[in-house]
């Protein structure tokens, strides 16, 4: 009954990448089989080489490997995280997502469990906003919402953020331990309701 997550991102710089990698160790830990994938890229070169940090980011050779479809399918619990634009995911994030139309036709994202993440450079960068816009596919999806809240952790009831772990970039600042911790927490929490669903479902099945 190990629940199956999948952790689907867009990063330009690396920040929304170590956040997807902290749920994956929190939903690890809660004895999840995991898959971290990310989005292709699809910015030009011009507007990348402009970004010493972007074209470093790229130039990683470990980047994770390219999300598909069959791994949507495969998951019980889907995290998807993306950098905020002007308030909302990053448009390569939402290309992708734009094409899981035919499998919201047939009802094959019904009641998977879904969470969102982000990161912006300023505090009032677009992070609520941001989580929220995410969250509009997984309505139309028919998915089930599950925000960070405030679970009993000091961290988050003194700077977490409710709708969705993240991290305030200011001056280039990569994720603290603060975010990260914020990010596990959440990939633990997906997979305990990821994992009491499957556990539902099976008590239903007929025997």
């Amino acid at each position: 009954m190990n629940p199956r997550i999948l952790i689907v991102y867009y990063s330009a710089t690396g920040n929304v990448a170590s956040l997807a990698h902290a749920i994956a160790d929190g939903a690890r830990g809660a004895s999840a089989d995991v898959r971290t994938r990310r989005v292709s890229e699809s910015a030009s070169p011009e507007a990348i080489a402009n970004n010493p940090r972007w074209q470093e980011y790229l130039n990683r050779p470990n980047l994770d490997p390219l999300v598909t479809l069959d791994d949507m399918t495969w998951a019980d619990g889907i995290a998807i995280g993306s950098p905020t634009r002007f308030g909302g995911p990053a448009s390569q994030l939402k290309a992708f997502l734009d094409t899981t139309g035919g499998m919201w036709m047939k009802g094959e994202l019904l009641e998977k469990v879904c969470t969102a993440f982000t990161s912006a450079s300023t505090g009032h960068g677009g992070l609520e906003s941001t989580v929220l816009a995410i969250n509009n596919h997984c309505y139309h999806w028919g998915s089930l919402i599950m925000p960070l809240g405030y679970p009993n952790n000091h961290i988050l009831k003194t700077t977490g953020n409710p709708y969705g772990s993240s991290h305030v970039a200011r001056s280039g600042s990569t994720p603290d331990t603060d975010s990260l911790t914020a990010a596990e927490i959440q990939g633990a929490r997906l997979a305990k309701v990821a994992r009491e669903l499957r556990i539902g479902r099976a008590k239903e099945e007929p025997s």
